[in-house]
């Protein structure tokens, strides 16, 4: 329990999405990444990525989400290997002190 509620992953990605469709940056990346890693949705890795890279891309974009896109990129996953983007991201990232 956290806060004297039951842990609820399904609601949680649930209100996940509801607030990445809103644009919440941190609600994009959360729902990224429970839909990489399977966690309460269907594992879809496409769908991750999606969301990584419309974070990555934004004004002051989430240094997190920047270092995921880049991970991806630079295995393969979810998008054609390309270690040049892969470098691109991780420097922005880097950048923000990640």
């Amino acid at each position: 329990h956290r806060r004297g509620v039951p842990q609820n992953i399904g609601e949680a990605v649930r209100y996940f999405r509801l607030a990445a469709e809103q644009g919440n940056a941190v609600a994009q990346f959360s729902y990224g990444f429970c839909c990489e890693h399977g966690r309460g949705v269907p594992q879809e890795v496409g769908e991750a990525v999606r969301y990584y890279i419309t974070v990555s891309q934004l004004k002051q974009g989430l240094a997190e989400a920047q270092f995921k896109y880049g991970l991806c990129c630079f295995r393969g996953r979810g998008v054609p290997q390309d270690d040049a983007e892969a470098a691109r991201y991780f420097r922005l990232a880097a950048e923000q002190g990640h």
